[in-house]
């Protein structure tokens, strides 16, 4: 039933962001304040507090997302927030990026990275990808600076690791 819920809530967020357009861009944007609501408790506990209205939380939302997202992606966010389903946007949105993804006829590829990366490089970890996994990659980027360095991607069931954390590692165990 939860996953029927997601899901449905994904097919509706896909439809609006694919109306509303640019969908990569509202894609790419949900993805990363996801990201952030994931790593931070504090967040998620007041935009998922039943005590707090509706009306607050989202004002939360377009205070930290006002003017550093689309509208489409504020609104986006601050309907799922309105409706009591904070907890779920993680599941939401990347069910959501799964759908686009599979209608364009692509694989997801999650990487974190210690920096952020560039269109160019975004774009040729993408073909890189796509090379390794013999599919069309969309590259959804993730900033964690543990990994010291170099990119963790994750395509499906696949995992590239080569970050500088995996290599210290390796170091350290043959020392």
């Amino acid at each position: 039933m939860a996953d029927e819920r997601i899901r449905a809530y994904a097919e509706a967020l896909y439809a609006i962001a694919r109306a509303e357009g640019p969908l990569d861009e509202i894609e790419d944007e949900l993805f990363r304040f996801a990201r952030v609501l994931d790593g931070s408790e504090e967040l998620r506990e007041k935009l998922s507090d039943p005590h707090i209205a509706p009306s607050v939380r989202q004002q939360i939302v377009t205070d930290l997302l006002g003017g550093k997202a689309t509208p489409a992606t504020v609104n986006l966010v601050g309907m799922v927030v309105g409706i009591g389903r904070a907890r779920d946007l993680s599941a939401i949105v990347s069910a959501m990026v799964e759908t686009s993804a599979h209608r364009a006829n692509k694989e997801v590829a999650e990487v974190r990275s210690a920096i952020p990366l560039t269109d160019d490089q975004k774009s040729r970890l993408a073909d890189a990808l796509g090379q390794a996994t013999g599919k069309e990659v969309e590259v959804k980027v993730i900033v964690d600076e543990s990994i010291k360095g170099g990119v963790l991607a994750r395509v499906g069931d696949t995992v590239i690791d080569g970050s500088v954390r995996r290599r210290l590692d390796q170091l350290r165990n043959s020392l």
